[in-house]
């Protein structure tokens, strides 16, 4: 009796202590498993959402409001003319192999971002660079052939992560940055597992371990949750049952805003989408309110352009492209255009899957049928984005400010107008605030002109995690689940 009581009161004090104790680990859901786990060679924005900030850091970041801070520059200085930046590196850093990062590695890795043969999915950020040159070990100096007035905005992009030369070409499967968080292992198909950096340069993350698991099932993603098998999901792909969460105490729902521009794409030089109008006619055959209903469940603001309507430049285009059947019977006449099926390729996430049904039945409306197939994220990357083999698709661009894609005419939608590379080009050389604005506010409104893809809504984003857990982002400036202030509260 007395060793049975012993031995009670010994468990009873070690329930008590861990009970007290900080939890240090934390399981994160994601609704896609990333094809690789290297940003400067994929264009998946699921890489970033593992690696952004956690194992990877670039000269600058993005903060949790957007802004653009100091990452492993810890200041610069622009010339006059601004054609010279000159970054002051942070020094005593290390990469997660035991090598230290130095001015040599900045060199390395802009120069293959922006060298011909790159696999960077985001080269164009770099095309302006002319030279990178490492002064010493903690000075880099960037001459650029033209002023640049998004040239630090471009930078904190996942996309423009240093890397190390030793480890660059294994990146993919083996990530080697010099992030808070080192990679554990890769169990492809369930989860990819970090652990704390322990000669982290900066503040000490309070996690000690964190796991990504991919959850494609909204009915799983809800079941996890709700079991504890996850702690949070911050893009939850389940927004209908978001009103289960809010009423229950366990959990806390966070509910911001993306940069997600969430597009009807169309495949401007194939006939007869090369026809401006049928491609507003298809603009007015969509009633977009009903798509955020439908596939949304109401969360997403509607868009009318390619831009993110908590930006303070972006333009109210919604009513140049409002629901109007009659009037996209029309332009269809007038285009002489009948008997027309399109086919829609829908990749995996919910919002394109279940948007691509709604829309699929507004374009019958107005006599247009479609022939849907649902492609896996490499068939589309591969099919739709590499290979421009779509007539229509729906994706959300969850890049940052991304509106300079329509200045490439090789990009997947393929639109082709020189007066808009011009108006890019003048924006990149542009870096008075208020010029800017009013060349992005022009920006908007020339490809809303020119109807180049259906404009939908922007993402919002719809996170479920225990109500015990701060410091996960409210909104996405970028795509990324930046852990590094994240934290249990008891």
């Amino acid at each position: 009796m007395f060793h049975r009581f012993k031995m009670t009161g010994a468990i009873l004090a070690l329930t008590a202590s861990g009970a007290l104790a900080q939890q240090t680990d934390i399981t994160i859901g994601m609704q896609l498993e990333p094809p690789n786990l290297d940003p400067t060679g994929g264009a998946a924005a699921a890489i970033d959402e593992v690696v952004y900030a956690n194992v990877f850091e670039g000269l600058t970041r993005f903060a949790s409001d957007g802004s653009v801070v100091p990452g492993l520059a810890e200041t610069w200085e622009i010339s006059e003319d601004g054609l010279t930046y000159t970054f002051s590196l942070r020094d005593g850093v290390m990469f997660h192999d035991g090598s230290s990062f130095t001015a040599e590695d900045v060199v390395f890795s802009l120069d293959r971002a922006r060298a011909e043969d790159t696999t960077n999915a985001q080269a164009a950020l770099f095309a302006g660079i002319e030279s990178v040159e490492a002064v010493d070990d903690t000075t880099v100096v960037l001459r650029l052939s033209a002023p640049n007035g998004a040239l630090l905005f471009n930078l904190a992009w996942g996309d423009a992560v240093i890397v190390a030369p030793e480890s660059a070409e294994t990146n993919a499967t083996n990530p080697v940055g010099t992030g808070p968080f080192v990679f554990a292992d890769w169990v492809q198909g369930d989860r990819v597992e970090l652990t704390r950096n322990p000669d982290y340069w900066g503040e000490a993350p309070a996690l000690e371990a964190a796991t990504f698991r991919f959850i494609s099932d909204p009915n799983a993603a809800f079941a996890a949750l709700m079991a504890g098998d996850v702690d949070a999901f911050p893009v939850f792909p389940a927004p209908e049952t978001l009103g289960q969460f809010e009423a229950d105490p366990r959990f806390s729902v966070i509910v911001g805003s993306t940069e997600g521009e969430t597009i009807l794409a169309m495949n401007n030089q194939s006939a007869p989408l090369d026809d401006i109008r049928v491609r507003q006619a298809i603009s007015h055959a969509i009633n977009r309110q009903d798509i955020i209903d439908g596939a949304m469940f109401g969360y997403g603001t509607p868009i009318g352009t390619h831009f993110a309507p908590h930006h303070p430049d972006y333009v109210d285009l919604t009513g140049q492209s409002a629901f109007d059947p009659e009037t996209a019977r029309a332009l269809l006449a007038e285009a002489g255009v009948s008997d027309l099926t399109l086919r829609l390729a829908l990749p995996p996430p919910s919002y394109a899957r279940r948007g691509g049904e709604i829309i699929a039945a507004q374009l019958r409306e107005v006599g247009i049928e479609t022939e849907i197939s649902n492609l896996e994220w490499a068939q589309w990357l591969e099919q739709v984005f590499r290979g421009k083999d779509f007539d229509l698709t729906i994706v959300s661009h969850t890049e940052p400010m991304d509106i300079g894609i329509y200045a490439r005419p090789e990009y997947y939608f393929q639109y082709d107008n020189p007066g808009f590379q011009d108006l890019m080009n003048t924006l990149t050389l542009t870096a008075d605030p208020a010029e800017r604005s009013a060349l992005l506010r022009s920006a908007q409104e020339v490809i809303a002109d020119d109807y180049v893809n259906g404009y939908l809504f922007q993402l919002a984003k719809t996170g479920v995690a225990n109500a015990n857990i701060e410091g996960l982002w409210e909104n996405s400036p970028t795509q990324a689940n930046d852990l590094s202030g994240v934290r249990w509260t008891q």
